[in-house]
């Protein structure tokens, strides 16, 4: 029997903290044990992007419209990536309101990747259109009747699978 292979990748965003230690420890687990650890924008402060790096085996940040210059200068916007055969975009929409079609994001990549991960809108998502999985994390942090929430990405062997996970319930 060969050992799962599959690669575990979690997806966050819009955590809005100013030192890696604010980020909810339940977050911060789930980023030490992933193989890649994503976040989709609205860092806010450079301790998060590098606490972020020293925990995960592997991170990728792109920022969004709530990171001030230094974060901005530090991080792109747009990244992609390749897992076992999959194309990943990840992205951080601050051109659009909260509520545009998921669709509207492949605007923002030369190529179709076969998953977007997304933030901004705070609102999770996990839906396939026309071929293309969508997944928004929803927020980082628990607030007024939203969980805090992150999105878990699964590749095994070019097949992926997604769920959206909560951390904290809603208070």
């Amino acid at each position: 029997m060969q050992p799962d292979m599959s690669t575990r990748i979690v997806v966050f965003s819009d955590t809005h903290c100013h030192t890696w230690d604010e980020v909810h420890p339940g977050i911060r687990a789930e980023v030490a044990d992933a193989d890649i650890a994503i976040h989709c924008g609205d860092i806010v402060r450079m301790d998060v992007v590098d606490g972020l790096r020293e925990t995960a085996k592997r991170s990728i940040t792109v920022h969004g419209n709530s990171d001030p210059p230094d974060v901005r200068n530090a991080i792109p916007y747009l990244e992609t990536l390749e897992v076992e055969g999959v194309r990943i975009g990840v992205t951080h929409p601050a051109w659009g309101g909260p509520e545009f079609p998921p669709e509207d994001l492949l605007g923002d990549f030369e190529e179709t990747p076969d998953v977007i991960l997304y933030g901004h809108t705070h609102e999770p998502l996990n839906e396939t259109i026309n071929g293309v999985l969508y997944l928004n994390p929803g927020q980082g942090y628990p607030s007024f009747m939203v969980a805090a929430t992150i999105a878990v990405l699964t590749v095994d062997d070019g097949v992926f699978s997604a769920e959206i996970k909560t951390i904290v319930p809603a208070r």
